[in-house]
């Protein structure tokens, strides 16, 4: 049907009030303009200052200021205004830009959280948690922010700081290059006021490079680089045996080589847990007899040798030595088979350059996670993507750290203070601890803060399997998802754990009698999958224990004050990898003799 002529008259009146308030948005201050400045030049030429006349001034300047001239009343009541009005104009533009770009230029999205609905998260909550957790702060007056919790971002299009806190333990999804390093390992290790381990995977132009002057100021920067992706000189020595003298320690350590070696789909098969079993032992018996971890693998090339045997029966070890014993004196197919699976396992150590991180060394300090746990220091663990044995060692010492942070936390009266950062970036190719879900349940009541980061929720199901990442997902207290998340099953999952809002729908129909309008509610995801999978980069959803699921804006560490002096640190240690690594590729007298 035909839209009636009371419609269209209806219309009409709408398009006129709205050209009416336009031209009053313009015509109002120009006149206001025009009268101020026609005043400000009748002063200056003499001239004497007119009553309030904004309209006349406008309309009829030569009204208004009678003995002025017509250049005068041309500039000051023409073109002074409307220069005035355009310069006004842009300055509203520029504030408004600078506006949205500190909101990320983004839409609020309605029925995500306010600052009411995270305040737990928000700065005074956070801060009176801080005090109650950390007896050190109990009696100050004053607390910087950065003593209080982790800086995750500001809620979206405002200045409010969102902290996770010092009981929390977090898992981060984010695709390369969506902030999970400029955004949240590097501000976590610049804040944190107690001991940082932090595992990477890069070096250069990474939070390696970034913090490592500013964390060297706060104590002293522990590096392990057993695959010199950092050319880092060898300065410590750490030794993965002084906590396999119990069978469990040891089983441990074994478990670290097999997760590093084998998806957990694979971890329950003969052979995987047969080769496990015989790495433990051996293990075991070499931490007994205080021997590097080197000797194993003159042990698995000979399984002939006694002496395995011989320093579990002296330690009162009957039962695994009898074990091992049975295995060296089984099938040869078989014994063969499961030495063979052992050797491939602990293959890192037959490369002597990775195997002296982890002997002792002479003139060189070893790296006690005990003393570690009640410092300021910082650990960089670096690996290799699937370097096999060298991250079962990376693994192997990032547990060994957690685990002796548990136990100083229990001899301090359940929790750490100053607590201590855990940042595990790139997890789930570097730093493949079995059982890391099982200690999510307890690490943040010690005051040991986890952030373990993924590429993706499937990275973390081909390591712990699906019951396992699950786990993780389910005791994180926060989970920070950024952009590029291209799983639809998990954006999905996403979607609907931000749940649903009510939304106001208008119809309008027009009829001979004129025109009605009708309102409904129908309900609609908050945030569609498809919505998730574009989340654009700078952002982050940010779902905390018992709260509604909160938009992020990430706080990248190079628009934070100090960022100049960051980058600076950045180059001159990005510069030093260089160097060692030119260094350490350069032609010798030899060489050159040769080449001669």
């Amino acid at each position: 049907m035909p839209p009636s002529s009371s419609s269209r008259n209806t219309d009409g009146y709408d398009l006129v009030l709205r050209l009416l308030f336009g031209v009053l948005a313009v015509v109002v201050p120009l006149s206001h303009l025009a009268w101020l400045s026609g005043n400000i030049t009748a002063y200056l030429t003499g001239t004497s200052w007119a009553p309030y006349q904004p309209t006349n001034a406008l309309l009829h300047p030569e009204q208004v200021w009678h003995d002025a001239g017509e250049t005068s009343l041309l500039i000051g009541a023409r073109i002074v205004p409307v220069l005035l009005l355009l310069a006004l104009g842009a300055g509203a533009g520029v504030l408004w830009a600078r506006h949205k770009n500190r909101s990320g230029g983004r839409k609020k999205i309605n029925g995500m959280a306010k600052a009411r609905d995270i305040e737990p998260l928000m700065a005074k909550a956070i801060t009176d948690k801080a005090r109650s957790l950390r007896p050190s702060l109990k009696d100050s007056k004053h607390i910087d922010a950065k003593d209080t919790g982790i800086l995750l971002g500001n809620l979206q299009g405002s200045r409010h700081e969102v902290r996770m806190g010092f009981e929390d333990v977090a898992v981060a999804i984010m695709a390369p290059r969506s902030g999970k390093t400029t955004s949240l390992a590097i501000p976590s290790m610049l804040g944190a006021p107690g001991p940082v381990l932090l595992t990477s995977n890069k070096a250069a132009g990474d939070a390696f490079t970034t913090a490592y002057e500013a964390r060297a100021r706060a104590g002293v920067v522990w590096t392990m680089d057993p695959q010199q992706i950092a050319h880092a000189a060898r300065e410590m020595w750490w030794n993965p045996l002084a906590s396999a003298t119990t069978l469990d320690g040891a089983n441990r350590l074994a478990g670290h080589f097999l997760a590093a070696s084998v998806d957990a789909s694979q971890q329950g098969d003969f052979w995987s847990k047969a080769g496990s079993n015989i790495l433990s032992q051996l293990l075991l018996a070499a931490a007994l007899d205080e021997r590097p971890i080197t000797d194993i693998m003159q042990w698995l090339a000979f399984p002939a040798d006694r002496t395995p045997l011989d320093i579990l029966r002296d330690h009162d070890f009957a039962a695994v030595a009898a074990q091992l014993k049975g295995t060296v004196e089984g099938p040869p197919e078989t014994r063969d088979g499961i030495y063979e699976t052992a050797r491939q396992y602990a293959s890192a150590l037959l490369n002597a350059e990775i195997a002296a991180w982890v002997t002792p060394q002479k003139d060189v300090p070893e790296f006690r996670p005990e003393q570690f746990v009640t410092s300021t220091d910082t650990l960089f663990l670096l690996s290799k993507d699937g370097g096999g044995g060298a991250s079962a060692l990376i693994a192997a010492c990032a547990d060994s750290v957690m685990r002796a942070a548990t136990a100083q936390a229990e001899r301090a009266g359940g929790r750490l203070d100053p607590p201590m950062l855990a940042i595990l970036d790139e997890a789930a190719n570097v730093c493949k601890i079995s059982d890391l879900p099982d200690l999510y349940s307890h690490l943040g009541s010690r005051g040991i803060i986890p952030i373990t980061i993924l590429q993706s929720y499937r990275q973390g199901q081909k390591v712990w399997g699906d019951a396992g990442m699950d786990a993780m997902w389910s005791a994180s207290t926060v989970k920070v998802i950024g952009s590029g998340i291209d799983d639809p099953d998990f954006a999905d999952k996403l979607s609907r754990l931000i749940g649903d809002h009510d939304v106001e729908t208008t119809s309008t129909s027009h009829s001979e009698s004129g025109k009605s309008t009708s309102v409904s509610m129908r309900q609609e995801r908050i945030l569609p999958a498809d919505a998730i999978r574009a989340l654009p980069k700078g952002t982050a959803l940010c779902f905390a224990t018992g709260m509604r699921a909160a938009m992020l804006d990430l706080r990248p560490w190079y628009r934070e004050p100090g960022a100049e002096e960051l980058s600076a640190a950045s180059a001159r240690a990005s510069q030093a990898i260089t160097a060692r690594a030119v260094a350490k590729h350069a032609p010798t007298q030899s060489d050159l003799g040769l080449a001669t």
